[in-house]
């Protein structure tokens, strides 16, 4: 019995629906992160962020985790660095590297294996890729799809933030999924159940 209520908590866990908080944060971004700007800033630290309007495809992640979670990506990002760098990090800009991220996500233990079919991803997940000549990008799968199945994914390639049909455009590299909100955890927002 005990297998049971375990096996039926991991199902909830990595359910299509558990990061769904996560979809509707990146999805919020459309329409207000119209420009692509990654332009160097100096950013309040803790909690700093560039101007609404514009930032790049990491800023979206960013944005996602801190509106949906609390999670502060730039205050995570950079204890990161510092613990496991020899370099002093940046807080204005570290955390708005996709190779940062990924390495984060990675040590936070939020990796998974790319895949090769859309059955792999789940909405709320967080894809990166490799766009070819070293130019990586980092987005948050959706819950929308294509007429073939693909899922949509949130990102902001170059012209604000946008639901698109790319998930398999170009070559992933990284594939990451946080574990759904803990009802009572400091510094997690919860998602009322509908």
């Amino acid at each position: 019995m005990a297998f049971a209520a375990l096996a039926g908590f991991a199902f909830e866990a990595h359910s299509s629906a558990a990061n769904l908080d996560l979809v509707a944060a990146a999805r919020a971004q459309i329409g207000i992160t119209i420009h692509y700007d990654p332009a160097y800033r100096k950013l309040r630290f803790p909690g700093g962020d560039v101007p609404a309007d514009r930032g790049v495809c990491t800023d979206v992640i960013v944005r996602a985790l801190r509106a949906a979670r609390g999670i502060d990506l730039q205050k995570q990002v950079y204890e990161d660095l510092r613990a496991h760098s020899g370099s002093k990090p940046d807080p204005n800009i570290d955390h708005r590297r996709v190779p940062n991220l990924m390495t984060y996500f990675t040590r936070a233990g939020y990796a998974l294996p790319p895949g090769h079919a859309a059955a792999d991803y789940l909405p709320g997940d967080i894809v990166a890729w490799n766009l070819g000549r070293g130019i990586l990008h980092i987005g948050i799968v959706s819950d929308g799809e294509s007429a073939a199945g693909t899922p949509f994914v949130v990102h902001n390639i170059g012209a604000g933030a946008r639901e698109e049909d790319i998930l398999f455009r170009f070559a992933v590299i990284g594939h990451y999924r946080l574990p759904p909100p803990s009802p009572g955890v400091p510094g997690e927002k919860t998602v009322a159940a509908h």
